[in-house]
């Protein structure tokens, strides 16, 4: 039986880290709605409570019933979880005189404590709280003191249950993986067993036993989540997998050609259909982002069932989910808060079954999946890239011109990340979470080039470091490479005479630029 641990969601922005952090420890988890515990469930060897946006006081507060875990397996709580914890079992939370955010140290440290065990005494944690527990619950003891926060951790001295107000998960506290290692492998029992290698063992299995003789169509983008579901599903069902790969015109310079190339290697059976025009078509004199969204998304379903209804025999449709698209899906009360490309329901006409291999994994580990599954590292570290494609990275109205000059633009741009080598030997492309050009085709510029006055578009390149892309910094790129691809892009690609970079950090900004 595959243990896990569940980490309730009580609606913190770092809900998803402390879910990264645990597979990190080669342990299963899962993350549920605050009110959604698996009761019942064997598997379960221990639960976290997860930070908030609310106070323990607020009348809209997420509460829970702690009776379902607490006395049965081990519990942390984790900021909000923890006041939560300290406020229910008769401790006092009270308002902070001033929000506690930001770095703190652990002046003192119960290094006879479990949670604690491998720490040293003024460890860096990270704060983040409006409210402070004035008073711990009867039958526990404090562990844990900041300079400001006598209460920063304790632990029951009755049942496994401990609290702490920072934030292990985050980097910021720099024994956290320590801290969550200690609960999640020696107090909860974790046999470290999920693997990328065990992973791609059970799900071919899972696979074979779901599917059976089944055929399965597949649609692919390309990118690393659809290509490593592609490659999973082929080596357990073989040629029964058809893979769809739709060319809508505004792909990267000769991707559509490269990508086919990759798939022939993988041995995967593939059709390539090149729409283009179709696109270009539906998407003439339409300027506005959501619309152009729209067209492409509404286009690229008529063309793949276009395909799909082909295979009359298909029984299953494939898709790339991975964990943080249906995370990101849900809220933690359940409601739909924003749809996503790959959780959006099937096309009702198509009648088929949903497959989704990789819809427990996050990013990081179909990565891991891809390499344990022998894929090029130039698929596997291949940079996100949005559905639309450079649709959306061009201001304005869409051409096949104007997606000529940002294709030239982008290309020099992304090989020079590639072929542009730091002095730890690695590539300055796999530094980088996410790095593209955008074409600013609503806007023109003077400049002289040779004797002649040009006026043309300026091109703004983008390149931002992020772990989940749920925020993002700019990425400090070296001047001397933005020198040589400035020189690069304006002397050779006709239509551009300027080029800008974007050093703005999501948030406020986002990482694409409509």
């Amino acid at each position: 039986m595959t243990q896990k641990i569940i980490i309730l969601d009580f609606g913190s922005q770092t809900t998803q880290l402390i879910g990264r952090r645990v597979r990190e420890l080669d342990t299963f988890c899962e993350i549920m709605p605050y009110n959604k515990f698996p009761n019942d469930d064997p598997s379960v060897i221990g639960v976290i409570l997860s930070g908030s946006p609310y106070s323990v006081h607020d009348p809209e507060a997420f509460k829970v019933d702690l009776s379902q875990f607490v006395g049965k397996v081990p519990v942390l709580g984790i900021c909000y979880g923890a006041q939560f914890i300290s406020h229910t079992l008769g401790g006092k939370v009270e308002k902070a005189d001033s929000r506690e955010y930001g770095r703190a140290n652990l002046e003192t440290v119960d290094t006879t404590n479990p949670l604690f065990k491998g720490f040293e005494q003024h460890s860096q944690v990270w704060m983040s709280h409006g409210d402070t527990i004035t008073a711990i619950p009867e039958g526990f003891e404090v562990i844990g003191s900041t300079k400001d926060v006598r209460n920063a951790a304790f632990a029951s001295t009755q049942q496994p249950v401990w609290a702490v107000q920072f934030h292990p998960e985050v980097f910021h506290t720099l024994q956290g993986k320590q801290l969550l290692k200690n609960f999640v492998v020696d107090i909860c029992g974790s046999r470290q067993e999920w693997s990328a290698a065990s992973f791609v063992d059970s799900t071919v299995a899972e696979l074979k036993a779901q599917l059976g003789d089944d055929r399965v169509i597949l649609g692919l983008s390309g990118g690393v989540d659809s290509s490593v579901a592609a490659v999973l599903l082929n080596r357990a069902i073989g040629r029964n997998l058809t893979c769809i790969f739709v060319d809508h015109g505004m792909l990267r310079k000769n991707e559509f050609r490269q990508v086919m190339d990759d798939y022939q290697v993988l041995g995967l059976n593939v059709i390539g259909v090149d729409a283009s025009e179709k696109f270009f078509s539906d998407l003439k004199g339409v300027t506005d982002p959501e619309q152009k969204r729209k067209i492409i998304g509404r286009d690229f379903v008529e063309v793949f069932n276009a395909e799909a209804k082909k295979i009359t025999d298909a029984k299953w449709l494939a898709q790339g989910t991975i964990y943080p698209d249906r995370i990101e899906s849900l809220n933690i009360t359940g409601k739909v808060i924003k749809s996503h490309h790959n959780v959006g329901g099937l096309p009702k006409e198509m009648h088929l079954q949903l497959c989704e291999p990789l819809k427990w994994l996050f990013k990081d580990e179909v990565r891991r999946v891809g390499r344990q599954l022998g894929m090029p590292e130039h698929l596997i570290n291949r940079h996100p890239f949005p559905g639309p494609g450079l649709a959306v990275r061009i201001l304005g109205d869409i051409t096949p011109e104007k997606v000529r000059i940002l294709q030239d633009a982008d290309d020099i741009y992304v090989s020079g990340l590639r072929n542009y080598i730091c002095e730890d030997g690695e590539a300055l492309y796999d530094k980088i979470w996410q790095a593209g050009a955008i074409l600013l085709s609503t806007v023109r510029s003077v400049g002289v080039m040779g004797d002649e006055r040009t006026y043309e578009h300026p091109v703004a390149l983008r390149a931002v470091t992020s772990t989940d892309a749920m925020t993002a910094d700019w990425a400090h790129l070296p001047y001397d490479f933005m020198a040589k691809v400035s020189n690069e892009i304006i002397n050779k690609v006709r239509g551009v005479n300027r080029v800008c970079y974007d050093i703005s950090s999501k948030p406020p900004a986002t990482i694409e630029w409509e």
